[in-house]
């Protein structure tokens, strides 16, 4: 039988579908033999103890010359004269230092893998405005290229937090271990994330650069009529509960529908837990207090670029606020070059509770020291540099009980380090998290290996 050339045609394409899905089989294949496989390293547990280390509590004292045990996942003790069990694995720590692990406490870590071309794997957002029933925690990949990456620079817990409407969802702080979300979180839903509405005199669709400017009566406008719109919301959400509780207490009311969303939104609206407001200029976060002490609800400020203009109204309403921009340009054309620098150290000075994040999407949440580093040459004292990524989030993030400094009782989220652990060239030689010893391999200490010796 004679085959056209339209059938010939469709017979290749066939073939070649055909072998992309056995090239794409292979290579998942081997990804999951070999550079997959250290993503599902979760380290080893038993106990630990690590000896004649310089030992940074963070919270109280540098022991000099100390020893820390770690055991059953937590700090068994710490300090200058401790006793090792016979059963521990020492590990010398001569020349080296201790650290608590790093915090960054305002990412998308595990939320998406790579945002700038491949949609499907990011799930940083829903569709529609108010999303309160949204989890960050269900969304978490536990197996994300960016967890490895991230914690073999010290970190070792995150907030991840989802984006996009007025009511973006609830984020999630997890620990950097873990083969499924269970096994790392530490608040499965810590808080509400609300995109405060801003004045912005950028018009047109979608708004942003290049957009047609508006007058500025008109973006004030618009901001107020988004912020009656969320005010509206916090209402109705007041009736739904109320509504629902009439019910529970008399069962010949009419039975009240379920929203999932406003359910989600009760705590939140009733002040028992946090909201976490993104806002950066000066009127905006002066409008995120006033929301705060109307509503009678717990705040938290990200991005935070002029808070410390605000302190007394962030101090007034116990508002802390983790701040993202120090790897940002200045704003204005006028602004002094370290303009966002010396934020952290500004709001320091004016006593607002405060800690340093990368507000960064995965690949560049490594980078945090380095963010605390920077702050800490423009204004910050060395400690309080430190604390910015260690104690003060874990603070804000109300887990200060469990982590964020060496303490006998906290979860054994411990770095071990060759140097100051806010300098780039420092190397981190052991890393626990929960207690567990973890491989320091990342995808790119694969790829250095890999290619290290070739010509």
């Amino acid at each position: 039988m004679k085959i056209t050339n339209y059938e010939l045609r469709i017979t290749q394409i066939w073939r070649f579908a055909a072998f992309l899905l056995a090239a794409h089989c292979f290579l998942f294949t081997a990804s999951a033999q070999n550079g997959g496989t250290q993503q599902n390293l979760t380290g080893k547990a038993g106990t630990f103890a690590i000896t004649n280390a310089r030992i940074v509590t963070v919270s109280g004292a540098t022991i000099e010359n100390g020893t820390i045990v770690i055991q059953n996942g937590k700090i068994a003790a710490v300090g200058a004269n401790v006793s090792v069990p016979a059963n521990a694995e020492r590990i010398d720590g001569k020349g080296l230092s201790v650290f608590p692990g790093m915090i960054d406490a305002a990412t998308n870590l595990g939320l998406a893998e790579i945002s700038g071309g491949v949609p499907a794997s990011v799930d940083v957002a829903e569709t529609g405005m108010m999303n309160a029933n949204a989890k960050a925690f269900t969304a978490v990949n536990p197996h994300s290229s960016h967890v490895n990456v991230t914690r073999v620079n010290g970190i070792t817990t995150v907030m991840s937090m989802p984006v996009g409407g007025s009511i973006a969802g609830q984020a999630t702080v997890i620990n950097l271990n873990g083969s499924t979300q269970a096994e790392m979180a530490v608040v499965p839903n810590f808080g509400l994330v609300i995109n405060f509405p801003r004045i912005s005199t950028f018009g047109g669709f979608g708004g942003g650069f290049g957009a047609p400017q508006i007058d500025f009566s008109e973006a004030v406008k618009r901001r107020d009529t988004q912020l009656d719109g969320l005010k509206k919301y916090f209402k109705d959400t007041e009736n739904y509960a109320r509504t629902h509780e009439a019910y529970a207490k008399d069962k010949t009311l009419p039975y009240p529908e379920t929203d999932i969303k406003m359910e989600a939104m009760i705590p939140y609206m009733r002040g028992e837990r946090p909201i976490i407001f993104t806002a950066e200029r000066e009127r905006d976060i002066r409008g995120v207090v006033k929301f705060v002490e109307e509503m009678k609800i717990k705040g938290i400020i990200v991005g935070g670029q002029e808070a410390w203009k605000v302190a007394d109204g962030l101090k007034k309403n116990n508002i802390a606020v983790i701040y993202t921009n120090i790897y940002n340009l200045p704003v204005r054309d006028d602004d002094a070059y370290d303009f966002l620098f010396e934020a952290p150290s500004k709001m320091q000075q004016a006593g607002v509770k405060f800690a340093v994040s990368t507000g960064n999407d995965g690949a560049e949440v490594r980078d945090l020291p380095y963010h605390a580093g920077l702050a800490g040459a423009y204004g910050l004292s060395k400690e309080d540099a430190l604390r910015s990524v260690t104690l003060y989030p874990a603070q804000i993030l109300g887990i200060a009980d469990r982590l964020g400094s060496l303490e006998t009782g906290k979860m054994a989220n411990v770095v071990v380090a060759d140097g100051d652990m806010l300098d780039p060239r420092t190397n981190i030689k052991y890393l626990f998290i929960n207690g567990r010893l973890l491989p320091l391999t990342s995808r790119h200490t694969e790829l250095y290996d890999a290619f290290k010796d070739r010509k």
